[in-house]
Protein backbone atom coordinates (compact mmCIF):
# COMPACT_ATOMS: atom_id res chain seq x y z
CA UNK A 1 0.00 0.00 0.00
CA UNK A 2 2.10 3.03 -0.97
CA UNK A 3 2.19 5.57 1.86
CA UNK A 4 3.43 8.90 1.94
CA UNK A 5 4.49 10.23 5.45
CA UNK A 6 4.18 13.58 5.99
CA UNK A 7 4.02 16.14 9.02
CA UNK A 8 1.36 15.10 11.14
CA UNK A 9 -0.20 12.34 8.57
CA UNK A 10 0.29 9.38 6.80
CA UNK A 11 -1.19 10.10 3.61
CA UNK A 12 -2.14 7.22 1.42
CA UNK A 13 -2.12 7.36 -2.71
CA UNK A 14 -2.38 5.73 -6.03
CA UNK A 15 -1.17 6.15 -9.42
CA UNK A 16 -1.92 4.89 -12.85
CA UNK A 17 -0.25 5.60 -16.42
CA UNK A 18 2.52 7.51 -17.93
CA UNK A 19 3.23 11.09 -18.55
CA UNK A 20 3.21 13.61 -16.96
CA UNK A 21 1.88 14.16 -13.53
CA UNK A 22 -1.79 14.77 -13.06
CA UNK A 23 -2.71 15.52 -9.06
CA UNK A 24 -6.99 14.48 -8.24
CA UNK A 25 -7.82 15.88 -5.49
CA UNK A 26 -11.43 14.89 -4.01
CA UNK A 27 -13.54 16.18 -1.94
CA UNK A 28 -16.47 15.79 0.31
CA UNK A 29 -15.50 12.42 1.09
CA UNK A 30 -11.71 12.61 0.90
CA UNK A 31 -11.04 9.23 -0.90
CA UNK A 32 -9.41 8.33 -3.86
CA UNK A 33 -11.49 5.83 -4.84
CA UNK A 34 -14.24 8.69 -5.97
CA UNK A 35 -12.09 9.32 -8.98
CA UNK A 36 -10.98 5.66 -10.37
CA UNK A 37 -13.41 5.76 -13.31
CA UNK A 38 -12.01 9.28 -14.22
CA UNK A 39 -8.22 8.31 -13.79
CA UNK A 40 -8.71 5.00 -15.54
CA UNK A 41 -9.97 7.35 -18.62
CA UNK A 42 -6.58 9.92 -17.90
CA UNK A 43 -4.14 7.25 -17.82
CA UNK A 44 -3.27 6.85 -21.59
CA UNK A 45 -1.59 10.85 -21.49
CA UNK A 46 -0.60 11.22 -17.77
CA UNK A 47 0.56 9.42 -14.65
CA UNK A 48 -2.77 9.94 -12.22
CA UNK A 49 -2.47 10.14 -8.99
CA UNK A 50 -5.32 9.43 -6.42
CA UNK A 51 -5.17 10.11 -2.79
CA UNK A 52 -7.26 10.00 0.47
CA UNK A 53 -6.80 13.73 1.98
CA UNK A 54 -5.50 13.38 5.40
CA UNK A 55 -8.32 12.31 7.96
CA UNK A 56 -10.05 10.59 5.52
CA UNK A 57 -9.84 6.43 4.86
CA UNK A 58 -6.26 5.32 4.49
CA UNK A 59 -4.54 8.40 5.25
CA UNK A 60 -3.94 8.37 8.71
CA UNK A 61 -3.45 11.29 10.86
CA UNK A 62 -0.56 11.28 13.68
CA UNK A 63 -0.58 13.11 16.50
CA UNK A 64 -2.19 16.95 17.37
CA UNK A 65 -4.01 18.01 14.46
CA UNK A 66 -3.79 22.22 14.11
CA UNK A 67 -7.54 22.75 12.90
CA UNK A 68 -6.81 26.62 12.68
CA UNK A 69 -4.46 25.65 9.48
CA UNK A 70 -6.30 22.65 8.08
CA UNK A 71 -6.91 23.99 4.40
CA UNK A 72 -3.18 24.96 4.38
CA UNK A 73 -2.22 21.73 5.41
CA UNK A 74 -4.06 19.81 3.23
CA UNK A 75 -2.68 22.26 0.77
CA UNK A 76 1.19 21.31 1.56
CA UNK A 77 0.06 17.36 1.64
CA UNK A 78 -0.60 17.51 -2.40
CA UNK A 79 2.65 20.06 -2.71
CA UNK A 80 4.56 16.64 -1.14
CA UNK A 81 2.83 14.67 -3.19
CA UNK A 82 3.94 16.33 -5.88
CA UNK A 83 8.02 16.86 -4.82
CA UNK A 84 7.32 12.85 -4.22
CA UNK A 85 5.91 11.86 -7.48
CA UNK A 86 7.19 13.96 -9.88
CA UNK A 87 11.22 13.63 -10.54
CA UNK A 88 12.79 16.73 -11.34
CA UNK A 89 10.61 18.70 -9.39
CA UNK A 90 8.64 19.47 -12.85
CA UNK A 91 5.40 21.14 -11.75
CA UNK A 92 1.83 19.17 -12.14
CA UNK A 93 -1.51 19.44 -13.17
CA UNK A 94 -4.07 19.79 -10.55
CA UNK A 95 -7.36 18.73 -10.67
CA UNK A 96 -9.69 19.35 -8.10
CA UNK A 97 -13.60 19.26 -7.08
CA UNK A 98 -15.59 20.89 -4.38
CA UNK A 99 -13.73 21.36 -1.42
CA UNK A 100 -10.66 19.56 -3.28
CA UNK A 101 -11.00 22.59 -5.69
CA UNK A 102 -10.78 25.03 -2.66
CA UNK A 103 -7.36 22.94 -2.09
CA UNK A 104 -6.06 23.05 -5.60
CA UNK A 105 -6.92 26.67 -6.07
CA UNK A 106 -4.68 27.21 -2.75
CA UNK A 107 -2.13 25.34 -3.68
CA UNK A 108 -1.71 27.49 -6.46
CA UNK A 109 -1.64 30.47 -4.17
CA UNK A 110 0.95 28.86 -1.86
CA UNK A 111 3.15 26.56 -4.18
CA UNK A 112 2.80 28.28 -7.60
CA UNK A 113 6.18 26.64 -8.88
CA UNK A 114 4.75 23.47 -8.09
CA UNK A 115 1.84 23.67 -10.40
CA UNK A 116 1.77 24.05 -14.15
CA UNK A 117 -2.15 24.14 -14.38
CA UNK A 118 -4.75 24.01 -11.64
CA UNK A 119 -8.79 23.49 -12.71
CA UNK A 120 -10.46 24.06 -9.77
CA UNK A 121 -13.80 22.50 -10.30
CA UNK A 122 -17.12 23.97 -8.66
CA UNK A 123 -14.95 25.19 -5.54
CA UNK A 124 -17.66 26.52 -3.18
CA UNK A 125 -16.12 29.87 -2.06
CA UNK A 126 -18.79 31.76 -0.65
CA UNK A 127 -16.76 35.25 -0.33
CA UNK A 128 -17.01 35.17 -3.76
CA UNK A 129 -20.93 35.62 -3.86
CA UNK A 130 -23.00 38.77 -4.50
CA UNK A 131 -23.72 39.33 -1.03
CA UNK A 132 -20.39 37.83 0.31
CA UNK A 133 -22.30 33.90 1.00
CA UNK A 134 -24.79 35.30 3.95
CA UNK A 135 -27.33 33.41 1.92
CA UNK A 136 -25.60 30.21 1.62
CA UNK A 137 -23.70 30.66 4.55
CA UNK A 138 -27.09 30.12 6.36
CA UNK A 139 -27.89 27.08 4.46
CA UNK A 140 -24.71 25.20 5.57
CA UNK A 141 -25.62 26.15 8.59
CA UNK A 142 -28.85 24.65 8.34
CA UNK A 143 -27.60 21.61 7.40
CA UNK A 144 -24.57 21.32 9.68
CA UNK A 145 -27.37 21.71 12.36
CA UNK A 146 -29.70 18.87 11.07
CA UNK A 147 -26.41 16.84 11.46
CA UNK A 148 -26.25 17.43 15.01
CA UNK A 149 -30.04 17.05 15.68
CA UNK A 150 -31.09 14.55 13.67
CA UNK A 151 -27.91 12.27 11.97
CA UNK A 152 -26.28 11.93 8.81
CA UNK A 153 -29.14 10.82 6.48
CA UNK A 154 -31.27 13.63 6.74
CA UNK A 155 -28.33 16.41 6.55
CA UNK A 156 -27.57 14.78 3.58
CA UNK A 157 -30.79 14.81 1.97
CA UNK A 158 -30.84 18.28 2.61
CA UNK A 159 -27.00 19.25 1.37
CA UNK A 160 -28.01 17.01 -1.89
CA UNK A 161 -31.68 19.14 -2.31
CA UNK A 162 -29.27 22.08 -2.05
CA UNK A 163 -27.04 21.55 -4.51
CA UNK A 164 -28.03 18.48 -6.77
CA UNK A 165 -31.11 17.29 -9.10
CA UNK A 166 -32.60 13.93 -10.46
CA UNK A 167 -29.91 10.84 -10.21
CA UNK A 168 -27.28 12.72 -8.33
CA UNK A 169 -29.56 14.12 -5.46
CA UNK A 170 -30.64 11.01 -4.89
CA UNK A 171 -27.09 9.03 -5.37
CA UNK A 172 -25.39 11.70 -2.65
CA UNK A 173 -27.33 10.60 0.76
CA UNK A 174 -26.95 7.00 -0.07
CA UNK A 175 -23.27 7.07 -0.69
CA UNK A 176 -23.04 8.72 2.40
CA UNK A 177 -25.48 6.68 4.47
CA UNK A 178 -23.15 5.51 7.26
CA UNK A 179 -24.82 2.36 7.33
CA UNK A 180 -22.88 1.61 4.40
CA UNK A 181 -19.96 0.45 6.69
CA UNK A 182 -16.01 0.83 6.15
CA UNK A 183 -14.65 4.18 5.90
CA UNK A 184 -17.98 6.25 5.53
CA UNK A 185 -19.17 6.52 8.91
CA UNK A 186 -15.88 8.19 10.09
CA UNK A 187 -15.42 9.96 6.41
CA UNK A 188 -18.72 12.01 6.52
CA UNK A 189 -18.58 12.64 10.36
CA UNK A 190 -14.81 14.03 9.87
CA UNK A 191 -16.18 16.30 6.87
CA UNK A 192 -19.12 18.06 8.66
CA UNK A 193 -16.84 18.31 11.93
CA UNK A 194 -13.77 19.99 10.01
CA UNK A 195 -15.01 21.02 6.81
CA UNK A 196 -18.53 21.90 5.42
CA UNK A 197 -18.52 24.98 7.29
CA UNK A 198 -15.03 25.77 7.17
CA UNK A 199 -13.57 25.10 3.72
CA UNK A 200 -16.62 27.53 1.89
CA UNK A 201 -15.20 30.87 4.03
CA UNK A 202 -11.73 30.52 2.55
CA UNK A 203 -10.50 34.20 1.93
CA UNK A 204 -8.75 34.21 -1.22
CA UNK A 205 -5.55 36.56 -2.37
CA UNK A 206 -6.88 37.68 -5.20
CA UNK A 207 -4.38 39.51 -5.94
CA UNK A 208 -1.88 36.79 -5.99
CA UNK A 209 -4.11 34.41 -8.19
CA UNK A 210 -4.88 37.09 -10.63
CA UNK A 211 -0.86 37.22 -11.18
CA UNK A 212 -1.16 32.93 -11.69
CA UNK A 213 -4.20 33.01 -14.04
CA UNK A 214 -2.06 32.29 -16.49
CA UNK A 215 -2.03 28.84 -15.10
CA UNK A 216 -5.89 28.51 -14.02
CA UNK A 217 -8.79 27.39 -15.73
CA UNK A 218 -12.11 27.49 -13.70
CA UNK A 219 -14.66 24.69 -14.86
CA UNK A 220 -18.15 23.65 -13.86
CA UNK A 221 -20.49 21.11 -15.06
CA UNK A 222 -22.87 21.74 -17.71
CA UNK A 223 -25.83 20.14 -15.53
CA UNK A 224 -25.06 22.04 -12.55
CA UNK A 225 -28.07 23.76 -11.34
CA UNK A 226 -28.36 26.99 -12.19
CA UNK A 227 -30.06 28.11 -8.36
CA UNK A 228 -26.76 26.29 -6.25
CA UNK A 229 -24.04 28.22 -5.39
CA UNK A 230 -21.70 26.56 -7.70
CA UNK A 231 -22.30 28.04 -10.80
CA UNK A 232 -22.56 31.81 -9.41
CA UNK A 233 -19.15 30.97 -8.05
CA UNK A 234 -17.26 29.91 -11.00
CA UNK A 235 -18.49 32.63 -12.88
CA UNK A 236 -17.73 35.34 -10.06
CA UNK A 237 -14.19 34.08 -9.86
CA UNK A 238 -14.12 33.74 -13.29
CA UNK A 239 -14.51 37.05 -14.08
CA UNK A 240 -12.30 38.51 -10.78
CA UNK A 241 -9.80 36.68 -11.78
CA UNK A 242 -10.11 36.99 -15.53
CA UNK A 243 -10.13 33.59 -16.75
CA UNK A 244 -11.45 31.09 -18.68
CA UNK A 245 -14.91 29.24 -17.70
CA UNK A 246 -14.49 25.11 -19.46
CA UNK A 247 -17.61 23.66 -18.89
CA UNK A 248 -17.42 19.69 -18.21
CA UNK A 249 -19.88 17.30 -19.14
CA UNK A 250 -22.81 16.47 -16.28
CA UNK A 251 -23.80 17.35 -12.64
CA UNK A 252 -21.66 18.02 -9.64
CA UNK A 253 -20.50 14.82 -9.71
CA UNK A 254 -19.75 14.38 -13.45
CA UNK A 255 -16.65 12.50 -13.24
CA UNK A 256 -18.48 9.63 -11.68
CA UNK A 257 -21.84 9.82 -14.21
CA UNK A 258 -19.49 10.54 -17.39
CA UNK A 259 -16.46 10.26 -17.12
CA UNK A 260 -15.23 9.11 -20.57
CA UNK A 261 -16.45 12.11 -21.70
CA UNK A 262 -15.58 14.02 -18.55
CA UNK A 263 -11.96 12.71 -19.38
CA UNK A 264 -12.15 13.97 -22.83
CA UNK A 265 -13.41 17.08 -22.38
CA UNK A 266 -10.47 17.57 -19.93
CA UNK A 267 -7.68 15.93 -22.16
CA UNK A 268 -8.71 18.28 -25.06
CA UNK A 269 -8.38 21.51 -22.69
CA UNK A 270 -5.01 20.14 -21.70
CA UNK A 271 -4.47 19.97 -25.53
CA UNK A 272 -3.38 16.52 -25.33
Amino acid sequence: MPILDVPGASLYYETTGSGPLLVLVPGANGEADVFKPLAENLSSCFTVATYDRRGFSRSLLRGEQDYQRRLSTDAADVKSLIDHLSPGSDPAIIFGSSSGAIVALVVLQEYPSSVRKVIPHEPPVLKALPDAGETWRLVLREIYDTYRQRGVPPAMERFAAAIADGAEAEMMPRAMDPANGGFVPLNIMYWFERELLVYPEVDLDMEVLARRRDKLVLAKGTQVRSHSLLEPVVHSLARELQVPVLSLPGPHLGYLFQPEEFASDLLYELDV
